[in-house]
């Protein structure tokens, strides 16, 4: 970690001028802890969110959730990934945030 906190990034192999299956792997394994601490922030902003939020009944916003898949979907189709792939992902990810979102709201003073 660095003095902020963060993990600290090592300088990584582009996928294209991989040459073994260890680079290979090292990068997917720098990748994942970078996806990891990127999921912290946004769990951050969760926790931010129900601090904000004036009523517990604002924290399961439906036009908001569809409105974020569908910008990540739209993202993932520009980036070349799978079909559906974000969808589901950020489905899970929207849900767990949610859940996430109550816990911290249910928990303030």
């Amino acid at each position: 970690m660095d003095d902020d906190g963060h993990l600290a990034r090592a300088a990584m192999i582009a996928p294209d001028d991989c040459a073994t299956m260890a680079e290979v792997r090292a990068g997917v394994d720098a990748v994942d802890r970078q996806l990891v601490e990127l999921l912290g922030t946004r769990f951050g902003f969760m926790r931010a969110a129900a601090r904000i939020k004036p009523d517990r009944g604002d924290v399961r916003d439906e036009p908001r959730k569809a409105a974020v898949i569908a910008n990540a979907s739209a993202a993932a189709t520009a980036a070349g990934l799978p079909d559906g792939l974000a969808a589901n992902m950020w489905e899970m990810l929207v849900e767990a945030s949610i859940a996430y979102e109550f816990r911290a709201f249910d928990a303030r003073d």
